[in-house]
């Protein structure tokens, strides 16, 4: 049995309680056991001093590709797990874009085994939508919900089959779980590499235009109309894919939606000089997209702050630009880029940040998780976000390096990471 732990003297902030003041937390027996105002350690407990610092619910990032099974020279689960307790979240959702595909009941058992072996972060599986991620029959949904699966996605791929899709959505509903779309039209975005426009131009690459993404976003978007099914598009990139999920929400459809940190942060001029750590599908897009993001991030059409990590091993991204695969590394980074680029400039206040990277990941996917009330899961991120620091990519925990922030000053750091009670992972100077 873990030891009591009482996280002393820190700013707790959880939006699912209109929470923000300074406090203490005891967390006992994998629980929350007391929250607020000054609380006496019980015997044997150990203490965390957090003035100063922030105390948070337990940070969440739904959208990691962890590469095991088949590509384990790239990332484990126990890496990936690993990674995401160093830069502060206590539980990630897995893609199921693994060699074999996480297709049936007997992959997601694994990948979620391997995540309680490792003693990280927590792991939660997603199912493929499609039997291979072949786009042509459905994958058993029930028996992949009962291994574990939490959502159900052919990520790196979109669904383009319309009466699949469909039928995808009508069948989540048995389960309550979300239909999670990669919004692409592939016809458009066939042999881009990165956004359509004057820098490509200039680059001579050829460019994946902002439709590719929004035709496929308001079909979806549709489909969950006529469905009633919970639609969850992934790593929105365009302005227009904002306008769409705000009209949809409007609308009463159940769709929602998340950004990754990078396309909060960076714009299409990154891949200057071709660098391919600045390569990832959806592209890079414009400052105009950057700014319709952050705004659909603060008046809440946009749920939820992403990594989408994609771990890529060195002599991969060693490509030509055309030819490297898209993806890079996020969970060391996020906390971060998140606070340096939204919190910092005042684009979210910082019950607004946790609300995006904890409590409402908890709410749209049906995880534990996501609150500091008594009797909650003692999962608790602690973080300053004032804390600056560089970003030096082989000091990772990650087997991954692909980052466009290596050497970057970035501000807001994960001090501790506490799962079930335990810490998982603590900054040493």
């Amino acid at each position: 049995m873990t030891a009591p732990l009482l996280i002393k003297g820190g700013r707790l902030v959880d939006p699912s309680q209109n929470l923000d003041a300074v406090g203490d937390l005891l967390l006992q027996d994998g629980k929350v056991a007391a929250v607020g105002g000054t609380i006496a350690a019980p015997a044997g407990a150990q203490v965390v001093e957090a003035k100063g610092l922030v105390v948070s619910p337990g940070m969440i990032d739904v959208h990691v590709h962890l590469r095991e099974p088949g590509r384990e020279d790239v990332e484990t689960v126990a890496t990936g797990a690993h990674a995401a307790a160093a830069g502060g979240f206590t539980a990630v959702c897995a893609m199921p874009n693994t060699k074999p595909v996480t297709d049936n009941q007997a992959t997601v058992g694994f990948v979620k085994r391997q995540g309680e072996a490792a003693g990280f972060a927590r792991v939660y599986p997603y199912g493929a939508i499609s039997v291979g991620q072949q786009g042509e029959t459905l994958a058993e949904f029930g028996e992949m919900v009962a291994a574990g699966a939490v959502a159900v996605s052919d990520d790196g791929k979109p669904v383009e089959n319309s009466h699949l899709m469909r039928t995808a959505l009508e069948y989540a509903l048995t389960f309550g779980i979300p239909v999670v779309e990669h919004c692409e039209v592939m016809s458009l975005a066939h042999g881009g590499s990165m956004n359509e426009g004057v820098v490509s131009a200039r680059l001579g690459l050829k460019g994946i235009p902002a439709e590719a993404e929004e035709i496929d976003a308001i079909r979806c978007i549709l489909l969950a109309k006529r469905t009633g099914g919970h639609v969850h598009l992934c790593h929105l990139s365009t302005k227009g894919s904002v306008d769409l999920v705000r009209w949809g929400k409007a609308q009463g459809i159940n769709v929602t939606a998340e950004v990754c940190s990078h396309h909060i942060s960076l714009t299409e001029d990154a891949v200057e000089g071709y660098n391919t750590n600045a390569k990832m599908n959806p592209p890079l897009r414009t400052r105009a997209d950057v700014e319709a993001l952050k705004e659909g991030l603060k008046d809440g059409t946009i749920d939820l702050l992403v990594t989408d990590h994609a771990p890529h091993h060195y002599d991969e991204k060693e490509r030509e630009f055309a030819d490297a695969p898209n993806g890079i590394v996020g969970l060391e980074t996020a906390l971060g880029v998140n606070i340096t680029y939204l919190l910092e400039p005042g684009v979210l206040s910082l019950s607004q940040l946790v609300d995006r990277m904890s409590c409402l990941p908890a709410k749209v996917f049906h995880l534990p998780g996501g609150t500091l009330a008594k009797g909650s899961i003692a999962d608790v991120t602690v973080f300053d976000p004032k804390r600056a620091w560089t970003v030096d990519p082989t000091k990772f925990k990650s087997k991954g390096r692909n980052t466009p922030y290596g050497g970057h000053q970035l501000r807001g750091r994960a001090i501790c990471t506490v799962v079930g009670g335990k810490i998982v992972h603590q900054l040493v100077d």
